[in-house]
């Protein structure tokens, strides 16, 4: 349980490699910013957690729900051949998870993503269009 008068704060690694996209009712979506792959992550809006089962029952439910409507926008956004999520956490602890869409023939195909060559960032007009489009289909699946 955190302290009273903590706040959430977002790893600041998280924050230097993700562009904003939006706020659902747990989480914060945020862009990896890398324009090799289609990639999402979610942190969930909690002081101090670092594993899924940190979370209460509720807030598992809803995680799982954003992990769900994520994917779906993620997916009709940047069509794919696969999904992948993971909750790793072993550089930032903070609870977060990935959602990556992958290609066959993607740069780092049939490997993971993590710690494949150095990140290619989006320019600041794509990286921005890209995350309107992706909280358009957000804000469109909430309604």
């Amino acid at each position: 349980m955190a302290a009273l008068g903590t706040a959430f704060t977002l790893d600041p690694r998280l924050a230097a490699n993700t562009l904003p996209v939006a706020q659902l009712d747990l989480c914060d979506v945020r862009l990896m910013d890398d324009t090799r792959f289609g990639w999402l992550v979610l942190v969930p809006r909690r002081v101090a957690l670092e594993e899924i089962f940190d979370l209460d029952a509720d807030a598992r439910i809803r995680l799982l729900a954003e992990m769900d409507q994520t994917a779906v926008a993620l997916r009709a956004q940047l069509p794919c051949d696969k999904l992948n999520v993971g909750a790793l956490g072993n550089i930032v602890r903070q609870l977060h998870l990935h959602i990556v869409a992958r290609r066959v023939g993607d740069v780092a195909w049939p490997g993971p993503v993590w710690g494949h060559d150095a990140r290619v960032p989006y320019t600041l007009a794509a990286g921005r269009a890209l995350c309107a489009a992706l909280r358009a289909r957000l804000v469109a699946s909430t309604e």
